[in-house]
């Protein structure tokens, strides 16, 4: 009995759909293949230290062991004296710890957590940026084969379903995004 796709073809080729001449490829074509063949997989997450973050690290560092991909774990930081504050949040400081070094702390914390419930090894590579965390992630994500964020972070508005940097990711990303719940 002939499958769907065989009858596919043949209506195909019927109807001049199909073009049964040769193809030559460039060498710039070939040259693309071998490239893309020795490219490293990179799976970009957004980490912040929320249950978000750790759920979609979570996700993430399981689709990496599927893949094979190497995880980059994103955390960005900002000085709220050059931003101002946001409704119900007050500038602190950190004990003599800068921004960036805090930051570091809950993006290495939040990794051993989540790796710790983890029975399978992946690379993990992190980064701590200067920034707006959407415009981190959007750049980090350039080359990526996937963006993953959590569809929360810390924000203002707890009650509201997807974040203004997950919302930003998805409309802006230059690869696939999962958003985890």
């Amino acid at each position: 009995m002939p499958t769907r796709d065989a009858g596919c073809r043949r209506k195909a080729a019927a109807t001049g759909l199909i073009d049964h001449r040769p193809r030559h490829h460039t060498d710039q074509e070939l040259d693309m293949t071998d490239e893309n063949a020795d490219r490293t997989h990179r799976i970009v997450v957004g980490v912040d230290g929320s249950q978000g973050s750790k759920t979609a690290l979570t996700w993430a560092m399981n689709q990496a062991h599927l893949t094979g991909a190497t995880i980059e774990a994103i955390t960005t930081w900002q000085d709220p004296a050059q931003l101002g504050t946001a409704y119900g949040w007050t500038s602190t400081t950190f004990e003599g710890d800068t921004f960036a070094t805090t930051m570091a702390k809950v993006l290495d914390d939040t990794i051993a957590e989540v790796t710790a419930q983890m029975t399978h090894p992946v690379t993990v590579l992190t980064h701590v940026v200067e920034g707006h965390p959407a415009q981190a992630l959007l750049h980090a994500a350039a080359d990526a084969d996937l963006l993953v964020v959590g569809s929360r972070g810390h924000g203002t508005f707890a009650g509201i379903m997807l974040g203004s940097v997950s919302q930003r990711c998805v409309q802006h990303a230059p690869c696939p995004v999962i958003v985890v719940p």
